[in-house]
């Protein structure tokens, strides 16, 4: 990484991840450790200032490194005026000299996240003169908002282009132009900078004012895999994987792939042709199911009298549409009421009540009341789910009547 050393003045931390972001640790001296207090006025663990650290603090669209001070846990850092922040649960003496460690794993899996960022939003810009307004490196995945969209060929050459960059192996280089210098150079910025600009450039693919610790070579990112792409406030946004992160993925995916191909007795390739023909083949079961249904309730609808004045049927378990033509037919072949409940006692039931002459709702406010159920409808009709027993559901009913 080619870069130049800023100078520190006062009493700003000095920033040890400028001059080797792949440093992992390093000897400071402590100069303070202060109580932190919620803004409630509750203790909340220890801010403690080193003369200097490797730690990034939180800033340009990532979080803090995390790590340990001698054996304290710094499980956050943030930067105020130009003093770096590490935030502790235990104290550290100030004074004493101490070993920062990072979780440099974390720290080089966002680097490899945050260049690879980079790379993307470099090449959409130059291609489609979109800007990136939005960057997130989350814990598992990183978002980039761009105010224009990108259709699903353009996303694949960008993606193509992208891990071009990375094969190339690219040096990542670092400068601080000066005001007169900046005003030559075409820049990628979502902020306006006061002070000096440090800017992050990738030769031929982007050149960008940013703050956080990169790769040194693109070849360091590994790849790029695009995950997903939606609408977005007028644009779209990009969810993609880089590095250790990609790798991951790629094998969870490969597991999951491996065991529908078992599952379905078909080469990985062609799992796609294999859900297909196992949907097809659902479906049609699906139709002759329903078939048998229909033909099972316009018996059942047969026994039913049009003297009777109430017809109750019980099913463990039936489509809702099937359920639903059955109390609708019933309705029409005698003038009381018709409820139909599909479950069983221990997973509770959902219910159909009907009439064409009745007000069934307050029979369905009685049935809820009793067996904490919910549901609603019209006078004809009302649809719901309770919990209780057939019997009691039995006898709450013979008890309205």
């Amino acid at each position: 990484m080619i870069e130049k050393q800023m100078t520190s003045g006062g009493e700003e931390t000095k920033k040890l991840y400028y001059e080797d972001s792949h440093r992992k640790e390093f000897k400071a001296t402590v100069l303070s450790c202060e109580e932190r207090l919620t803004a409630k006025g509750k203790k909340d663990g220890y801010a403690v200032v080193l003369d200097q650290t490797a730690f990034f603090p939180e800033g340009g669209g990532q979080f803090g490194d995390r790590g340990f001070i001698d054996d304290v846990e710094v499980y956050d850092t943030h930067e105020k005026g130009g003093i770096i922040l590490h935030y502790t649960k235990m104290p550290v003496e100030a004074g004493t000299t101490v070993t920062g460690k990072l979780d440099f794993a974390e720290r080089f899996s966002r680097m490899q996240e945050h260049s690879g960022e980079h790379i993307v939003s470099g090449i959409v810009h130059r291609l489609h003169g979109y800007d990136n307004v939005g960057f997130h490196l989350g814990s598992e995945n990183t978002t980039l908002d761009f105010n224009g969209e990108l259709s699903e060929e353009e996303l694949l050459e960008v993606e193509r282009l992208a891990n071009e960059a990375v094969f190339a192996d690219l040096p990542v280089q670092i400068s601080y132009p000066s005001r007169e210098e900046l005003k030559t150079l075409d820049y990628r910025s979502k902020i306006e900078i006061e002070g000096q600009v440090r800017l992050v450039e990738i030769p031929g693919v982007d050149i960008c004012a940013c703050c956080a610790p990169h790769v040194t070579h693109t070849g360091e990112i590994g790849m790029i895999k695009f995950i997903a792409c939606d609408r977005h406030r007028g644009g779209c946004r990009v969810t993609m994987l880089a590095g250790i992160r990609a790798l991951k993925d790629y094998q969870e995916k490969q597991t999951q792939v491996t065991a529908v191909s078992v599952a379905l007795s078909a080469k990985p390739e062609k799992i796609g042709e294999a859900v297909l023909r196992l949907k097809e083949q659902q479906e049609a079961t699906r139709f002759q199911l329903n078939r048998m249904q229909a033909i099972y309730l316009e018996q059942k609808l047969d026994s039913i009298s049009k003297e009777d004045t109430f017809a109750l049927l019980f099913e463990e378990d039936l489509d809702n549409v099937a359920v639903r033509n059955f109390v609708n037919s019933a309705v029409e072949r005698f003038e009381g009421i018709c409820a139909a409940f599909v479950g069983t006692d221990e997973k509770g039931y959902r219910y159909i009540l009907g009439s064409k002459i009745k007000d069934v709702r307050e029979l369905a406010k009685e049935l809820n009341t009793r067996f904490a159920g919910k549901g609603g409808g019209k006078p004809e009709m009302v649809q719901g789910s309770l919990n209780g027993t057939e019997a009691g559901i039995r006898s709450a009913i013979g008890d309205f009547l």
